[in-house]
């Protein structure tokens, strides 16, 4: 027995192989690091977590939140990554997150980087350290930081050091620090 296609069913075909072709590519031409991700302040909102919900207008850092990476010893909010300058921009229309003078921030990780020590800073000058001695993190990770040196708007940075490469990952939070 003889089967025939209509032309409608080749058409179908065609445009699914197409796209069966085109997500192959997509995953090939994908940098490898973009799929295990990393980490991100989720709270109080870094500036990367409000690309993710939509807040600020952004580039891609908007689908990976997790993915500001570079090398240790920056103080820049893009890790030094030009994928993510926006993230640098302080004119961009940031949300500040009104705190107290102590403010616990929350990391979401989505990979568990054996970890050095997670980092605070404001304004060049670091103010607190958390020193984890290589050990694993689990997905949530939260530390609470002394702010009270400090008052009105801040930008902090945050960096996550991998204990076993050269590589942190970075976040920055605006904020305004209120005496409560």
């Amino acid at each position: 027995m003889q089967t025939t296609t209509s032309p409608r069913s080749r058409r179908r075909f065609r445009s699914v192989s197409a796209v069966a072709a085109a997500t192959a590519l997509f995953f090939t031409l994908m940098p490898a690091g973009a799929a295990s991700a990393h980490g991100y302040i989720s709270s109080p909102m870094s500036r990367q977590a409000q690309c993710a919900a939509g807040m600020v207008p952004c580039g891609g850092i908007q689908w990976e939140p997790q993915s500001v990476e570079g090398p240790k010893g920056l103080t820049s909010c893009s890790g030094g990554n030009a994928r993510f300058s926006e993230l640098d921009d302080d004119s961009r229309g940031w949300h500040v997150t009104q705190v107290g003078t102590s403010q616990t921030f929350t990391w979401r990780l989505t990979a568990m980087h054996a970890t050095a020590t997670w980092e605070y800073f404001i304004g060049g000058q670091r103010v607190a350290v958390f020193d984890d001695g290589g050990a694993r993190p689990g997905e949530i990770v939260q530390h609470t930081v002394d702010l009270s040196g400090y008052s009105g708007r801040q930008k902090i940075l945050a960096v996550w050091n991998v204990a076993d490469t050269a590589n942190a990952f970075y976040a920055c939070v605006d904020v305004d620090v209120r005496n409560y």
